[in-house]
């Protein structure tokens, strides 16, 4: 065949619109690929109780996304591969196929726009407060009363809740999350309110308070993004997380991260909303 400009041209327009194509439109499906590679790429990030690296091996030994990333690739029947992200670039991660999942992502309406989400939600976490040990606490009226210091991030859902369910307490807000577990470490205030994750962190480093979920219960989902356009990878990832969470494997693998992260599990607020009173 005679090569010439316009064949040249030809070839370049045809790659171009190859590349301009969803991942989904002109590459094999997620599952094919994983299978294909013999690896199932999980984003990972040091937090505690979702990932945790090893400081002495660099590996990622431990965290409920660990357990929970092992578990898929055994029954794909190949390697958990780990890729170190943020949870900031996790979504171009996975539109760049980077990863295949990442674990623990909250589905708001913005990220929809960017990757997709299982129907099942991964697990629920709740709106808790870190209150000193003497400060009896179980409901939110219990916080409700004037004297009652409580530390919110600024203009955040907690400041709005708080304000609104303990107006008469002194609210005291601040810039971000760790400003306000700041002001609680320091003796400033007798409470942070925050949904429970970076609670868990803080109880473990401070080593004082206790973590309660006052009633009722505030509950938030949080999910596993994938990305966008597999429906076939995304029902698949969907079945395993209907099955972990039914039958108490998530909540078993929450607390064995819990455990080896140095925390009482009976100490922290369940995932499972069906256990949170």
């Amino acid at each position: 065949m005679t090569i010439n400009r316009r064949s040249l041209l030809t070839v370049a327009a045809a790659g171009a619109a190859v590349l301009a194509l969803p991942f989904a439109a002109r590459a094999e499906g997620t599952l094919e690929a994983i299978k294909k590679r013999g690896t199932f790429r999980i984003g990972v990030t040091q937090a505690p109780p979702w990932f945790s690296k090893d400081p002495k091996s660099g590996e990622w030994a431990s965290g409920l996304g660990i357990s929970m990333g092992k578990a898929m690739a055994q029954t794909l029947g190949v390697k958990m591969e780990t890729v170190e992200v943020s949870w900031g670039n996790s979504i171009a991660a996975l539109q760049g196929d980077k990863i295949d999942i990442m674990f623990t992502i909250d589905a708001t309406a913005e990220r929809r726009q960017a990757v997709d989400f299982p129907t099942a939600p991964l697990l629920y976490y709740s709106l808790a407060v870190l209150a000193k040990d003497d400060l009896a606490v179980k409901t939110w009226q219990d916080l409700d009363k004037p004297g009652v210091r409580i530390a919110v991030p600024q203009a955040s859902s907690m400041d709005r809740f708080v304000t609104e369910h303990a107006s008469k307490a002194d609210i005291q807000r601040f810039p971000d999350n760790a400003a306000a577990i700041a002001a609680f470490q320091s003796g400033r205030v007798d409470a942070v309110c925050l949904f429970h994750p970076p609670l868990l962190a803080a109880r473990q480093r401070l080593g004082k308070g206790k973590i309660v979920v006052p009633t009722p219960a505030q509950i938030q989902a949080s999910s596993t993004a994938l990305r966008k356009g597999d429906a076939e990878f995304a029902a698949w990832v969907d079945k395993q997380l209907v099955t972990y969470y039914e039958s108490g494997q998530t909540q078993k693998w929450y607390e064995q991260a819990l455990s080896e992260f140095g925390l009482d599990p009976k100490l922290a607020p369940p995932i499972m909303k069906e256990m949170i009173k």
